[in-house]
């Protein structure tokens, strides 16, 4: 039975674990698979793992590292960064990874999505849509790390990509990303009504009670983070962590 996740999401650049606000200043926080080990030792639900080189910088995705990061993570791994074709998805799935999360390629060419479920099923598939909110209230897709503004619209985009075959959609807001004032649950309460997939949102956790209010205003969701699950406290003092299993359970609406 489907129910919500809490998922921690590490941003990849070069091979190190960095932190953002705002798709920008990029801040070292770390050894990635050192990261994945206390999320392991911490029996995280999930684990997305996004390398932010490899579409803007056109980088090779680099299969060794993918197979490191297989080989120690002891929960569901989504990987995403530079997947342009179905042979690459199908390469990153045999190393032992769950789902492969795919942006720029799938926006400029949504057969791609369709391909790779066919080789590797929907269930595999995972679009990621960097939105932000433009002067006219509209929420617009951008690629390559925020660089890009494709000028399509986030709901017509969502309408495409569903029908394409897509399994899953992570919607990760530009603008609230590393910012920690909360989720965007006005966004998201219009997303229920949009999306008849598994859905995460990401961008703008701050504390364990946003990833409540987004559960509580959603339902079954994941709720995706980044700075909450590497930063403790008002310094910002880098400390991997994730709920305990009580307070886990709280989150999620499970009685302990």
């Amino acid at each position: 039975m489907l129910s919500s996740r809490v998922i921690p999401c590490l941003l990849i650049s070069d091979n190190g674990l960095v932190k953002t606000q705002k798709f920008k200043d990029k801040k070292y926080v770390g050894d990635p698979i050192n990261a994945i080990r206390i999320f392991n030792e911490k029996k995280s639900d999930e684990l997305m793992v996004l390398d932010i080189d490899a579409s803007t910088k056109n980088i090779e995705i680099d299969l060794k590292k993918i197979k490191k990061f297989a080989a120690e993570c002891r929960m569901p791994l989504c990987y995403g960064g530079g997947i342009k074709s179905v042979k690459q998805a199908k390469s990153i799935i045999s190393l032992g990874v769950e789902k492969v999360a795919i942006s720029s390629g799938a926006i400029e060419d949504l057969s791609l999505i369709k391909k790779m479920a066919d080789e590797i099923g929907s269930q595999s598939i995972v679009v990621v849509l960097d939105i932000k909110k433009n002067i006219f209230g509209r929420h617009i897709v951008y690629t390559h790390n925020a660089n890009k503004n494709t000028s399509l619209e986030l709901f017509d985009t969502i309408k495409k990509v569903q029908k394409n075959g897509a399994g899953e959609i992570v919607i990760n807001s530009i603008d609230n990303d590393g910012m920690m004032s909360g989720y965007d649950l006005d966004l998201a309460k219009r997303l229920k009504a949009a999306v008849s997939i598994p859905l995460t949102l990401m961008g703008g956790a701050g504390c364990y009670e946003d990833l409540k209010n987004l559960i509580n205003s959603y339902g079954i969701i994941g709720a995706a983070a980044g700075s909450l699950f590497v930063f403790k406290g008002v310094y910002r003092a880098v400390l991997i962590n994730y709920p305990n299993p009580e307070t886990k359970n709280s989150i999620v609406g499970v009685n302990s």
